[in-house]
């Protein structure tokens, strides 16, 4: 946690809720589909993706596959890396997640990558939207939406005692 003053919008019991809530909302979305590939942002984005695949894999019948990306926030036009090869998603659905949208850097940086490839669907799902986007891209499925004075900072803590969402 940082020294600011901080004021916590989620408990780790809201974050679990919104996490199934997500979850529910991609199998309802896809209820077609026989494998759906889960790509978690590194590395907020990552651990909210393993906690959505956990709860797919013990509701749903289709096959779900986890891939990391690895991307350089702070300069998005860098290497973007992923676990697996691209050509596993082609004609597939992808859900890629994060675990805030704020000015959409990230996410279209990402979602972009998977265009390279012919996709049957690409979706997004953030834990947290801060209706901040300098890009045009939008969360198919988010947990809480805010607006937030560009000064605010969200930070979302997913491990340890401290899990929640907060705003300083």
């Amino acid at each position: 946690m940082n020294s600011q003053p901080t004021h916590q919008l989620f408990t780790k019991e809201k974050i679990e809720a919104s996490t199934r809530r997500i979850a529910l909302q991609i199998l309802e979305s896809n209820t077609e589909e026989k494998e759906l590939f889960i790509v978690g942002i590194a590395d907020n984005g990552l651990l909210f993706a393993k906690r959505i695949v956990k709860i797919l894999a013990s509701l749903s019948s289709p096959k779900i596959t986890l891939i990391s990306l690895q991307l350089n926030k702070k300069n998005p036009l860098d290497k973007i890396t992923t676990s697996e090869k691209l050509e596993v998603c082609k004609n597939r659905v992808v859900i890629v997640i994060d675990d805030v949208l704020n000015t959409g850097s990230t996410l279209i940086y990402a979602v972009n990558h998977f265009l390279q490839v012919p996709l049957k669907q690409l979706q997004t799902a953030v834990l947290v939207n801060r209706n901040h986007k300098r890009y045009p891209i939008k969360a198919d499925f988010k947990g809480l939406s805010l607006s937030t004075s560009n000064k605010e900072h969200i930070q979302v803590v997913l491990e340890g005692k401290d899990e929640g969402v907060y705003l300083s």
